[in-house]
């Protein structure tokens, strides 16, 4: 058989994987918004606040980082329930793998989301409130249209990374592609080939982003590329 029963398995990893990242970029995305908002505020502490975080988290590797929240938190709760006296509450990996994808990638979408408003024509702004527009109107039709124009091609580069770093989930148990082909390699004794096959998966799932992204593209470009003709 061509995976050997182990596709239902092998689905259910996918499935996993695909909703862990559709997940963590929804939180990476907020973050990011809130954080780039800091960094570009005239208040100076949360300017420094939010430098240090997207500094921080972009200086340390993935993986080293996520060993440290998952572990440290989960010995917190552990001191936590033994000092009332209640039963261990274990992390779910899934949470954890979402919560510890979002606040990694946050940094980066931070820088990607920065760059993407200061791109803004200031004046374009200023006109907007000139013309009477209150700020969530002048956000929602001026500022957001354009500046996802300029954050698209750093979306698009932050959400290829955030996939493959999906892969570090499984070393907290999360029963992701990585850890489902692996099970079914051990299972069958055909790991190489159930690698490449973990690996095919992973391509799909980039290759529809990279459409899906293509057309986000497209949409938030009409008018500029027919102008810059």
């Amino acid at each position: 058989m061509f995976l050997e029963g182990y596709g239902p398995l092998i689905a259910s990893g996918t499935w996993a994987t695909v909703k862990l990242a559709l997940l963590s970029l929804a939180a990476s995305v907020l973050i990011g918004l809130v954080g780039a908002s800091a960094k570009l505020s005239a208040n100076r502490a949360l300017r420094g606040l939010a430098t240090g975080y997207t500094t921080l988290i972009r200086s340390i590797p993935d993986l080293v980082i996520m060993l440290l929240l998952f572990y440290s938190i989960q010995m917190l709760l552990n001191e936590f329930t033994e000092y009332l006296q209640l039963e261990q509450i274990d992390i779910d990996p899934f949470v954890a793998g979402v919560v510890t994808l979002a606040f990694i990638y946050g940094a980066y979408f931070t820088e990607t989301f920065r760059g993407a408003f200061q791109s803004v024509p200031r004046g374009q702004l200023e006109a907007a409130v000139a013309y009477g527009m209150g700020p969530w109107k002048v956000f929602r039709r001026v500022l957001f249209p354009q500046m996802m124009r300029f954050a698209l091609p750093g979306i698009g580069n932050n959400w290829q990374v955030l996939i493959k770093a999906t892969a570090l989930v499984s070393i907290i148990g999360l029963s992701d592609v990585v850890k489902a082909t692996q099970d079914a390699g051990k299972g069958s004794m055909q790991f190489f080939y159930f690698t490449v096959v973990g690996a095919l998966i992973y391509l799909a799932i980039t290759t529809v982003s990279n459409v899906a992204l293509m057309r986000l593209e497209r949409r938030y470009s009409v008018g500029v590329r027919k102008a810059e003709l």
